[in-house]
């Protein structure tokens, strides 16, 4: 990827969408910190930058939902994934001290995987905000010297704040998935993973007939989930993951059998991991 390149991500620089940037595409490119998904989204979509870069799943929390309609409402391609673990930290001003904070911080899923630790700070006020590292920015641009918040280490060092208690989070084991998006055909398919979209008609044995394609050619399905169709109650898309490169014979031959039978199919990227 060209040095300079512009990828977008939801949020403020210090969020963990960030490294996940940095660990996909390398430290050369310019960051697009967004507000919202669909804003990260539509930067691609309008050109104002080449990728995006989006968390899918986390390890403790599931399913990011509002990506995968995102997904089927943009048509963007997935042309790399990547892991981060998510390690949450206590950060307040440089003036404030643990005993003194009053209030905390961060985005709604932050403050649950790390329930264990607020419990004791009982004293404190647990405030959702929009998203981790803006929490931190919130703190230090209004200058609040008795709040802190929950975020990344490197939210702390951007804003200057420092780390009152580092790794609060519930469990370790607390990791992100996280895919970059291009326009269709602005990277070359292939890698070891293909992640595709598709809606069945309602029958008995539809879901089993479209999986048995992949289990007769030995493709290893790594995640299904399913997510109603928007104007269509009741009706569903399903979002699979395989383990296979889309131009493998056997990935080929799959497709091919399974859109004989789907009343809509779309290929979301085939991509590597990094």
């Amino acid at each position: 990827m060209p040095a300079g390149s512009v990828v977008s991500f939801q949020g403020e620089l210090g969020a963990f969408s960030q490294e996940a940037c940095r660990k996909i595409f390398g430290p050369k490119i310019k960051l697009l910190p967004c507000p919202t998904f669909e804003d990260a989204f539509v930067a691609v979509v309008s050109k104002k930058a080449a990728l995006a870069v989006i968390p899918i799943e986390n390890s403790l929390a599931g399913s990011i939902h509002q990506n995968f309609d995102l997904l089927s409402r943009y048509s963007l391609e997935a042309v790399a994934e990547t892991q981060v673990r998510i390690e949450h930290n206590l950060i307040a001003h440089p003036e404030c001290e643990a005993r003194s904070v009053d209030k905390i911080y961060s985005h709604p899923v932050a403050l649950a995987q790390c329930e264990k630790f607020l419990r004791r700070m009982k004293s404190a006020e647990k405030v959702a905000f929009s998203d981790t590292a803006g929490s931190v920015r919130h703190i230090r641009d209004h200058g609040l010297k008795t709040a802190a918040a929950i975020a990344s280490a490197e939210a702390a060092r951007i804003y200057g704040m420092k780390i009152l208690r580092s790794g609060i989070e519930d469990s370790r084991e607390n990791y992100t998935r996280f895919l970059a998006l291009a326009r269709n055909g602005r990277f070359p398919r292939g890698g070891e993973k293909t992640s595709i979209v598709f809606s069945l008609t309602n029958e008995p044995g539809a879901l089993f007939k479209a999986l048995s394609v992949f289990a007769l050619r030995n493709i290893n399905l790594t995640k299904i989930e399913s997510r109603p169709i928007h104007g269509k109650p009741w009706e569903y898309f399903f979002y699979v993951d395989l383990q296979s490169d889309i131009r493998s014979r056997e990935c080929v031959n799959a497709i091919r059998h399974l859109q004989e039978r789907m009343k809509y199919f779309r290929i979301l990227g085939s991509y590597s991991t990094y």
